[in-house]
């Protein structure tokens, strides 16, 4: 399995915006997202500045508390997860996790450890760090996972 990592400084809230529209640039087939970090890091705001360069224009929501927010996209099916409140990784055969990750879907999935064998492996994965004493400033590392990552890496550049 191939894999590459991208590290990028964040240091304004445009830096997360340019870094959501770069990675959708590439997202426009489908693929999976994990959003890894501290609560705070970053991981919603991320997400939202994404699924709005995939060209939605309505508000994106935090599914905190639903688990997921569905987004239809002209063509394209969005699927923005949050797991941070999932407390067994069984509750997702409940939702019918497996229908959601079909091709040509886009999966973004805030807290991924918290999903445990339930969820497919990632495509990228994205771990936003704050930055001690740095203003709000944050650390990405975008980590590819196999050749399909690979692809979507090969779209970003430095911010």
């Amino acid at each position: 399995m191939t894999t590459n990592t991208l590290c990028l400084d964040i240091n304004t809230e445009a830096d997360t915006q340019e870094l959501g529209e770069r990675l959708a640039q590439g997202l426009r087939l489908g693929g999976i997202i994990y959003l890894e970090g501290d609560l705070g890091a970053g991981k919603t705001t991320l997400s939202r500045f994404l699924i709005q360069a995939l060209g939605h224009s309505g508000s994106v929501k935090s599914p905190t508390y639903t688990l997921v927010e569905p987004y239809q996209i002209g063509e394209l099916v969005v699927y923005h997860f949050d797991l941070y409140r999932l407390s067994d990784p069984e509750e997702l055969e409940f939702m019918g996790i497996r229908e959601y990750f079909a091709d040509g879907v886009v999966c973004l999935i805030e807290w991924p450890e918290r999903g445990g064998d339930r969820i497919p492996a990632a495509d990228l994965v994205v771990t936003l760090n704050r930055v001690k004493d740095g203003n709000n400033q944050r650390h990405a590392q975008v980590k590819a996972i196999g050749k399909k990552g690979q692809n979507l890496l090969g779209g970003l550049t430095k911010i």
